[in-house]
């Protein structure tokens, strides 16, 4: 099961994508983590990066995909993978699905949490005060000024994935804002039906 969550930040992706993980055994793929492992493992793409990355640029899309590609060949992605905040762009996306193609390999679903994105200020004001109450340290994401910048990012670079796979019939759309066990059911639905087709 190779799956894609697409969705703003803040929507849920994070927590849903851990419950098919627990449910189907497949890893979540964040690309800072593959890109930080990539670095410490020394990989030749790891060195590329790191060189970028020392030099204080932005790694490059084809160095992203690199990671990725090597990533998807170790043994606990050889049934699935979710892909978590990537392809983050347009051009991501179809270095992906070219990559993915050259390996013999396509993507199950690509899922799509779509959220208000006005109240999802409150949610995060409301995950941080519950983190403090808890006495959890608070995700540095999780200050209302850094999130709306991220979703500024996220509307201005990211949106427009989710029609790039709408268009080639990948795309299923969850609605985001109901409780997390109600998504998690939608998303189980949703991936039974890509399963069968």
């Amino acid at each position: 099961m190779r799956l894609i969550f697409l969705g703003p930040p803040g929507a849920g992706k994070g927590t849903q994508a851990a419950r098919i993980v627990a449910k189907h055994g497949i890893p979540q793929l964040s690309t800072g983590d593959m890109l930080r492992a990539a670095v410490a493992a020394g990989t030749p793409v790891g060195q590329k990066a790191k060189a970028v990355m020392d030099a204080g640029g932005l790694v490059s899309d084809e160095i992203v995909i690199g990671i990725v590609a090597d990533r998807i060949e170790e043994a606990d992605a050889k049934k699935g993978f979710i892909l978590d905040g990537f392809p983050r762009t347009l051009a991501q996306a179809e270095a992906l699905d070219r990559m993915l193609e050259s390996k013999g390999l396509k993507l199950d679903a690509v899922l799509e949490l779509r959220v208000d994105q006005t109240k999802l200020v409150d949610r995060i004001v409301r995950r941080a005060e519950e983190a403090r109450a808890a006495g959890q340290p608070v995700r540095k994401d999780d200050d209302p000024e850094v999130f709306k910048t991220r979703l500024e990012a996220y509307n201005r670079d990211t949106a427009v994935v989710g029609p790039y796979y709408e268009k080639r019939g990948q795309l299923t759309a969850i609605d985001g804002m109901k409780p997390i066990d109600d998504v998690s059911q939608a998303i189980t639905e949703a991936l039974s039906v890509a399963a069968q087709g």
